[in-house]
């Protein structure tokens, strides 16, 4: 995902972001910005853990597409938990 320039994190983040909102039942806390954040962060933490791992290249891998949809996912209910308490 290195490749795609910042316009195409904000686009793989929204729809990553957005695909995770749609798995996940439930109201959420934030709107269309929160969600392209959780998005680009998921493919972040994605590419990261990946790497940690062993699954991606230390230099020329990024995260995959299902990848950053579980990483939003994953970010998304820390979201919702961390929310939750503050209301």
């Amino acid at each position: 995902m290195e490749n795609y320039g910042i316009i195409g994190w904000i686009i793989i983040g929204g729809i990553a972001g957005g695909i995770a909102k749609l798995l996940m039942p439930g109201k959420d806390p934030g709107g269309c910005i929160i969600t392209i954040l959780l998005g680009i962060a998921g493919a972040v933490l994605a590419g990261w853990l990946g790497r940690l791992i062993g699954w991606y290249d230390s230099n020329d891998q990024g995260a995959g597409f299902v990848a950053a949809i579980v990483g939003a996912f994953i970010l998304l209910f820390i979201y919702r938990l961390i929310a939750r308490r503050r209301v």
